[in-house]
């Protein structure tokens, strides 16, 4: 069993799962020093609705993908379509939240902490409020696993796993945090987090290009008008270009190492043109955004760092 598929997830998944973390513990602790206590049971309604929302969704999904993959008379050319398609996507929310987030998170505190005090000195709807500020936070970062996972969905079950290891990972961090007062160097842990996360993007692009032409080359073989985009076709590809390297003999991309390689780093043993130029490409545009992003002056960091990049619970400080 190719338990690899499971690494992506479980990265992803913590990542995500650690800001939804940090955004409960800051509500949690806003709360409890402002003598809202009996609204801390809302918190936990919102991540219970927040986790039930992601899973409902990530089951439309696949209940869907299932669906179009084997009611269809072009099965073989549509499902490896939608797969590229959801690759698209899952690509383009991930960049998006690994720049956007990274840029905010030096904010988080002193927003999360205004909009909690502006909804619970409203004349009512306190509790709601909360409710959706944890209920929406935990589902956006569970959107951004589903959808990864759904471009995943060719692999069984093993992402969904690695989808709740993260989850577990996520909860015991915000539990150190926030409950028995860890210093953990959280700037750190993204900074890691953000340059796996940039390099599974990268192998999502060229995952994502694979499908896509294994689909047209498939649609090509049904109906002749799809053949003028297969201009490659004696290199084992349709619309990817020359072959680059064919390294299946030396370090096939199926066995260990070079699984773990296409796991981490998006590494395949049969690369084309058009795989190399977009993988190369995505790093360096979306890493480009990503590390000036790092660079925000250190003067906008919220109160909850401390000079070394150590978060001090809000609940513990002395």
């Amino acid at each position: 069993m190719d338990l690899s598929a499971i690494i992506p997830t479980f990265l992803i998944t913590l990542r995500e799962g650690v800001e939804a973390a940090l955004v409960v513990g800051i509500v949690l602790a806003y709360l409890k020093q402002a003598g809202q206590l009996s609204l801390q049971r809302w918190v936990y309604g919102g991540i219970a609705a927040g986790l039930l929302g992601s899973v409902l969704i990530g089951l439309c999904f696949t209940g869907a993908l299932w669906w179009m993959g084997n009611s269809r008379p072009d099965t073989a050319a549509f499902k490896p379509l939608m797969e590229a398609g959801f690759a698209g996507i899952a690509i383009g929310l991930l960049s998006w939240m690994l720049i956007w987030m990274t840029q905010q998170a030096k904010l988080l505190k002193r927003s999360i902490e205004g909009e909690i005090e502006r909804v619970i000195t409203a004349d009512d709807g306190a509790a709601w409020g909360i409710f959706g500020i944890i209920f929406l936070a935990v589902l956006r970062e569970g959107f951004e696993t589903v959808v990864f996972i759904a471009a995943q969905f060719q692999q069984g079950w093993l992402p969904p796993i690695g989808a709740l290891l993260g989850l577990v990972g996520a909860t015991l961090i915000g539990t150190l945090l926030f409950k028995w007062g860890v210093r953990i160097n959280l700037q750190r842990f993204f900074q890691v987090m953000g340059v796996a996360l940039l390099l599974i993007v990268g192998g999502l692009a060229v995952g994502m290009l694979a499908h896509l032409d294994q689909g047209i080359a498939r649609l090509a073989e049904m109906d002749d008008r799809w053949q003028s985009l297969c201009f490659t076709t004696d290199a084992g590809s349709c619309l990817l270009g020359p072959l680059v390297w064919d390294l299946g003999a030396i370090l096939p991309d199926r066995r260990f190492p070079g699984i773990i390689l296409k796991t981490l780093l998006g590494y395949r043993d049969r690369l084309y043109g058009l795989e190399l130029i977009s993988y190369v490409g995505l790093l360096a545009s979306v890493g480009w955004a990503y590390f000036s992003s790092l660079s925000v002056p250190s003067s906008r960091a919220t109160p909850s760092m401390t000079p070394n990049n150590s978060v001090v619970p809000i609940g513990n400080k002395k």
